[in-house]
């Protein structure tokens, strides 16, 4: 019988590694990955990675100016050096993270995309293979706009409530990721429940989601994303994509249960949503943000918690660049 990650692979998902370690990505024959500033931090402090930072300081060396100068310019080259690595195991496309730092800031976002994408022509890498991996805050969604009218595609992150969802289908973004697990750990610590995968609030998030955005006929790819377990993912089958660690694939590889079909275009529409619309409308917006609590909650945190592991793997370069 074939396994549980293979049963998900044939229900027309497909399946992304999300891990900065590319050592682990082959295993499951991913399409596409996914990294994230904690994840390439928790795969820098390897030593199976040390030639890749001794790679990006010897960049931020050569580049000159001064320390906060070449600690970034190392940075940038660091992310896109384990980009140019998983682009050897996968087929697809890699997402590669704007610093956090600029999720509220629309030019610094763009600039940081342009830089990002000239490392990997460097390298030999067409804009093709990379998604530009934003925070979907008004700026950044914004900001992808604009990149993805260049051609430059783009996947947004930390994506929680439904009007960044909305949102980004009008931007026409390439891709968003909404984060199940963090949405159910909000609503664990707010009501004291537990879930099953049917009344899962990240799972149900997900659904809404990609019925609202087949049902209107949005072309913006929904890739699940944050898994606690394999029931949410299982629970999800037939979303367009899922991004998922390697604990979880190594799970789904090693199981034979049944993973049928939730997710279909085909019957989206029977979930009938209203089109709702925030085109040139930021205090909209903003105001359906604010009355979203947890996405308000979870959007900060999830900036807050990656803006300080970008900066610390930062001050590893930094350090590594004064010695």
């Amino acid at each position: 019988m074939s396994t549980s990650l293979d049963q998900l692979k044939s229900s027309g998902t497909v399946v992304v590694s999300d891990s900065g370690d590319f050592e682990s990505i082959a295993a499951y024959k991913p399409q596409d990955a996914t990294t994230n500033p904690s994840l390439i931090l928790a795969a820098a402090k390897l030593p199976a990675y040390q030639k890749l930072i001794d790679v990006a300081v010897q960049f931020g060396k050569e580049k000159g100016g001064d320390a906060a100068a070449q600690g970034e310019n190392a940075m940038d080259r660091l992310l896109v050096a384990f980009g140019t690595e998983i682009l050897k195991i996968v087929p697809g496309r890699v997402s590669t993270e704007v610093d956090a730092a600029f999720s509220h800031d629309k030019q610094k976002t763009i600039n940081k995309a342009h830089q990002l994408i000239d490392l990997y022509k460097e390298q030999g890498i067409g804009r093709d293979r990379v998604l530009i991996k934003i925070a979907s805050t008004w700026e950044g969604i914004q900001a992808a706009k604009e990149l993805e009218e260049e051609g430059i595609h783009c996947n947004l992150t930390l994506l929680f409530g439904f009007a960044q969802a909305v949102a980004c289908a009008e931007a026409k973004v390439t891709l968003i990721s909404p984060f199940v697990g963090r949405i159910l750990d909000w609503y664990k610590k707010s009501t004291g429940e537990e879930y099953t995968a049917d009344t899962d609030p990240g799972v149900k998030s997900v659904q809404k989601i990609f019925n609202y955005y087949k049902q209107h006929g949005y072309d913006t790819i929904v890739m699940g994303a944050s898994f606690r377990n394999i029931g949410e993912i299982k629970a999800l089958a037939g979303c367009d994509y899922l991004t998922i660690a390697p604990k979880l694939l190594e799970e789904l590889k090693n199981s034979t249960e049944p993973v049928p079909k939730k997710l279909e275009s085909e019957s989206a529409s029977q979930d009938k949503q209203e089109k709702v619309s925030f085109i040139n409308d930021q205090e909209a917006f903003k105001k359906a943000m604010s009355e979203d609590k947890m996405a308000t909650d979870k959007l900060r945190e999830g900036i807050e918690g990656f803006t300080k592991d970008g900066q610390t793997l930062k001050d590893l370069l930094n350090e590594k660049l004064a010695a």
